[in-house]
């Protein structure tokens, strides 16, 4: 997705726009006639999309006459997605509407108000005529649809970055700030207009922890992991380049702090087992995206010769089409009453988290407690494990060592102990690797059966299953020092 990145500033009626001649790295300043924009905006009754920051438009006028949907990114920068104008000005695109489920939690979407602008447009072009920014001077009529309509006028400027760098756009402010523009109190067009309009699911806390304690830290912590989630739903839907695998891990450092943290906020445990169910679903895709990947760069590696039968299509488009029916069941998923009750229990824990007493307690002492216990967590299971003299009980139980680093990790990046979070992360990589060897074994002998089944020549999945053992060997042999030196 595209990042909008732009400045915004409030300006009187009166105001004129300065001369932005001169400005370092412009070389010329283009004006353009001024352009009539009519956008309507969408969202269900109870405005749950203004609620989160994101606006969903059909507008008419102007260079860019489409459907926008603008979603929450980072500050400054927002994702920005177009469809074409269609026919109908009152159904929102089905693939639209599927991008913000997690906002609208599966309500119906509506006309909720319009905006209709007269904007001045002044490009600032480089020496080859790119265009590096753009300055729009908007004069604004908005109207909030209802049995009272609200009607709403101003003007405002917004200075757009388009080829140019964030350097430009910040000469540029200053310029404005100069003419007597100052910052926009609101972020968006539609927040100025719909700021005085109650919104239900607006996400402001209802509950604030008491400052420097255990609570405000870890409830800090869990509200940017739930915005993270909320964050990656439109880009796990698109099947983006690595969203499936942050979504997972924002359910895994969720649930790994609600339990690791249970002194701190209680009665989450059907929460928790919420999470793991969602983390799997996630998992599916994420594993054989990873299993897909690792397997092509170890025929990539091999000689030629080494690779005979149809083991490309095999551990190649046959996974891929596998990963694809993985997506399939995870929109189904995210378009589920399930996980919806899931978000809504997410948004209640954050705005009026439960938190118990020992919550108040002063924040470096008690959680350096609780990562110290998750650090010890880990050493009793090594201890245990190192006394199995079975090998396929000791494999469970070193799989279960490495649960616990990777609780450990989580719990110390939680509360910003980083070389604690760095220990345990070492032995969760050097575990990860002999895990992913042993997954690895065993999906090319399943593999290889079907092919055998099937005629073909089984050979380069021998090749490939000794290279994973070989690998899970060599991470199992270096463990033992990796222990010494982090424990």
């Amino acid at each position: 997705m595209p990042l909008e990145i732009e400045d915004k500033f409030d300006v009187p009626a009166d105001y004129a726009l300065p001369d932005l001649k001169g400005i370092p790295g412009c070389a010329e300043v283009s004006r353009t006639l001024s352009h009539q924009l009519v956008a309507i905006y969408f969202d269900t009754p109870d405005l749950r999309l203004a609620a989160r920051g994101v606006t969903l438009r059909r507008r008419r006028g102007g260079d860019d006459a489409g459907w926008h949907l603008k979603l929450p990114k980072a500050k400054g920068a927002r994702q920005e997605i177009q469809l074409p104008l269609t026919r109908s000005a009152k159904v929102v695109p089905p693939e639209l509407a599927q991008l913000v489920l997690a906002y609208t939690r599966g309500a119906a979407l509506a006309p909720v108000a319009q905006l209709e602008t007269r904007r001045g447009l002044t490009r600032l072009l480089d020496d080859e005529g790119a265009v590096l920014a753009e300055i729009a001077d908007d004069r604004v009529k908005g109207t909030v649809f209802g049995d009272d309509p609200l009607v709403r006028r101003w003007r405002e400027v917004e200075a757009e970055l388009k080829e140019g760098d964030r350097d430009l756009l910040k000469r540029v402010a200053k310029r404005l700030r100069k003419s007597g523009a100052t910052p926009a109190e609101a972020s968006s067009k539609l927040g100025r207009l719909l700021g005085e309009i109650p919104a239900p699911h607006r996400s402001e806390p209802r509950t604030t922890p008491k400052p420097g304690s255990a609570g405000e830290v870890v409830v800090s912590y869990l509200r940017a992991q739930v915005a993270a989630l909320n964050a990656q739903d439109p880009r796990v839907r698109q099947a983006e380049e690595d969203a499936v695998h942050q979504a997972r891990v924002a359910c895994r450092r969720l649930r790994s702090a609600l339990k690791a943290f249970k002194r701190i906020v209680t009665g989450t445990e059907e929460l928790q087992e919420e999470l793991r169910w969602l983390g799997e679903v996630l998992g599916e895709a994420r594993d054989l995206e990873v299993i897909r990947e690792r397997f092509t760069e170890r025929l990539d590696a091999l000689d030629p010769s080494l690779v005979v039968g149809s083991v490309r299509r095999r551990l190649g488009d046959d996974l891929l089409a596998k990963e694809h029916d993985a997506y399939d069941r995870i929109r189904e998923t995210l378009s589920g009453e399930r996980y919806f009750a899931l978000l809504d229990a997410l948004d209640a824990l954050v705005a009026c988290p439960p938190l118990t007493e020992y919550a108040a307690k002063d924040a470096d002492k008690a959680l350096a407690r609780i990562v110290g216990k998750g650090w010890q967590r880990v050493v009793e299971r090594y201890d245990a494990a190192r006394a199995i003299e079975e090998l396929d009980r000791r494999e469970t139980a070193m799989h279960d060592v490495r649960k616990a680093a990777k609780r450990a990790r989580y719990t110390a990046e939680a509360v910003g102990m980083r070389e604690q979070a760095m220990r345990a992360e070492t032995v969760q990589e050097v575990l990860g690797r002999h895990q992913d060897g042993v997954v690895a074994q065993g999906l090319l002998l399943e593999e290889a059966e079907v092919a055998r089944q099937a005629g073909e020549d089984t050979f380069t999945y021998g090749v490939l299953a000794g290279l994973e053992h070989a690998a899970a060997v060599r991470a199992h042999e270096e463990f033992p020092e990796v222990w010494a030196r982090v424990s």
